[in-house]
């Protein structure tokens, strides 16, 4: 009987409110879930690595490990961020099989943590939006205003983009 304690508990820590990181790309307000993040740093300091496809802006130090960073604009397909002195990058670190990695996503501002009830999430829509579906989460509705909730696992799926820089590298 214990072992259905979890199951029965589940769907009512759906139901809490979760925290999301805001922030702006290309003048869109996204939101990722604070779960995977590891910090926030000021964007400076990048090593252009060669041959790698757009999205892969270079790489950081970060306390002595390499950590790649993508334009999430251009990882949209977009155009490459602008660099200027609000741009950020986020350390979030993704499963990948076995293992975890730290990767950099470069924004062009961060905002704010909010917290977003779970009613208030819409699903994903099926259409009008410039960015691949499987990549919105939903879709949070915060103060009437509609803020992108990205599934952050699936916009950096390592397979999804070492097939896409194995495309871009032929």
């Amino acid at each position: 009987m214990n072992a259905l304690t979890p199951i029965i508990q589940a769907p009512i820590q759906e139901m809490e409110e979760q925290q999301y990181l805001t922030f702006i790309l290309s003048g869109q307000t996204y939101a990722i879930s604070i779960l995977p993040i590891k910090e926030i740093i000021q964007y400076g300091q990048l090593t252009e690595v060669p041959r790698m496809p757009n999205f892969i802006r270079g790489v950081i130090n970060l306390r002595g490990a390499v950590v790649p960073v993508i334009d999430l604009s251009a990882r949209f397909g977009k155009a490459l961020t602008s660099i200027g002195r609000r741009n950020c990058i986020i350390i979030i670190e993704v499963v990948s099989g076995a293992k975890n990695q730290n990767i950099g996503v470069m924004v062009d501002a961060v905002n704010a943590v909010l917290e977003i009830p779970a009613n208030e999430i819409e699903p994903t829509p099926t259409f009008g939006t410039n960015i691949r579906a499987d990549f919105i989460a939903g879709m949070g509705k915060i103060k009437d205003k509609f803020v992108i909730i990205l599934d952050i696992q699936r916009v950096l799926s390592m397979d999804d983009m070492a097939t896409l820089a194995a495309v871009k590298g032929e």
